[in-house]
This record gives structure tokens, C-alpha cells and sequence, in this order.
């Protein structure tokens, strides 16, 4: 079944639950909302409306790729990209948050060819989904590789 439009009511409720999952992760450390639906670990994403210029707060599913860190911008294959994904890219670098309380700054960047390749087959492997959400849409969906930066 195909996700809901990207303007539905269900997306408006997907935000609520991101504070929530954003909330419980920094109140735990990660123990509670550190990790998604059979596992998949999870990272908070900082970045900034590139419209508004509100700071923003993401949880998203990650894969290490030590040292650099690797998100999908999926939206449960909507046909258009997830708004943190616009944001993100209009960014020279941003911080993340870890389980356990870990903060990195990252420099954003998005895979390409055979790269995208590997680590998409790696992110599908922690979160079957991904292959189904890509048969949802047109859109090849971006993965985003978060490398270490400089402080």
C-alpha cells in the first residue's frame, strides 16, 4: 500500500511522534527512542528551516559507517523528498545526537553511484522497509552520508 500524501493528516501525526521520540531520546539517553521497530538504530538530526530559519530536531534511522554516519531520506516513499533532506543539504554542516548521549558535528554530503549502491543495500539490511518504500515512488530516494567535521 502506498504512503499517504505528503500533506495527509497521517504526516501531521508522524511529526507529533518525532517530539515525542525526540523527548524520550533525550530523556533517556538514547534508552527509550534510541532505536526504531526491530532495532534500527536511531540519531537525532539537527538542522535549520532553510525557509523559516527555525532550528529543527529530526529522529531518524542511521547506519555506522564508522566514522561517518548514514541516513536514508525516505519519507516512506512519498513522492517528494522529506523536508529535513532540503534542509540538510542547504547546510555546510550540522550536529547529531547518539544513544547514550554521544554529540558529533557532521558535514552533510549525498552518495553517489556505486557508493550510494553499497550503503543502500546496508541501510535496507537494518531496515527492510527501505526496498519497499523505493518501490513507492519514481524519486530515487537520497542517502546522506554525515561526515566527521572539524569543531
Amino acid at each position: 500500500m502506498k504512503p499517504p500524501p505528503s500533506t495527509s493528516r497521517y504526516w501531521k501525526l508522524q511529526r507529533r511522534l518525532a517530539r515525542l521520540n525526540t523527548l524520550l531520546f533525550r530523556t533517556t539517553g538514547g534508552k527509550v527512542g534510541g532505536s526504531f521497530f526491530g532495532g534500527a538504530p536511531v540519531l537525532l538530526l539537527h538542522h535549520v528551516g532553510r525557509k523559516s530559519g527555525e532550528a529543527r530536531i529530526s529522529p531518524l534511522i542511521y547506519l555506522d559507517d564508522s566514522p561517518r554516519l548514514v541516513v536514508v531520506a525516505s519519507k516512506g516513499g512519498v513522492d517528494a523528498h522529506p523536508a529535513w533532506f532540503h534542509n540538510l543539504t542547504a547546510m555546510a554542516a550540522t550536529e547529531v545526537e547518539l544513544p547514550g548521549g554521544e554529540r558529533r558535528r557532521v558535514r552533510p554530503r549525498v552518495a553517489e553511484g556505486a557508493e550510494r549502491a553499497r550503503l543502500w543495500e546496508r541501510a535496507v539490511a537494518i531496515y527492510k522497509p527501505y526496498a519497499t518504500y523505493a518501490t513507492y515512488t519514481e524519486r530515487k530516494i537520497p542517502v546522506v552520508v554525515l561526515e566527521p567535521a572539524d569543531a
